[in-house]
């Protein structure tokens, strides 16, 4: 529930609207006491996809700010279907890339945009 409203960057749709996420690519494991593993696998719409990236950070700034207990998370992106995808599994993984990646105004500007809860 808490990325089906995220908005693609280009488009006017959500991500579950273009079928990016699915309620089955969201995967929930117990890996301690009240401490979750959340993985989540996401399809982008064509394997040549320029804004994947984007999207894997959206999701993973999205969920940090709204996951209610603690958690590790991981996001990739599914098997497959990007022709850059261990690149891209790599950088939005990657905690410092990602934290630099939000000290860039115009991006997180962008970032901030797509996870905006609708109205």
């Amino acid at each position: 529930d808490i990325i089906r409203t995220i908005r693609d960057p280009e488009k006017p749709n959500t991500l579950e609207e273009l079928e990016v996420v699915t309620e089955s690519c969201v995967e929930v494991q117990e890996i301690g006491e009240d401490e979750y593993l959340v993985i989540i696998r996401f399809t982008p719409t064509v394997p040549h996809c320029s804004l994947a990236t984007l999207i894997g950070l959206c999701l993973r700034i999205k969920l940090q700010r709204c996951l209610p207990f603690r958690h590790k998370l991981e996001i990739y992106i599914s098997e497959g279907t990007h022709s850059t995808e261990e690149d891209i599994n790599k950088q939005i993984n990657d905690k410092e890339r990602v934290a630099a990646a939000m000290e860039n105004p115009n991006l997180r500007e962008i970032v901030e945009q797509c996870v905006m809860e609708p109205d």
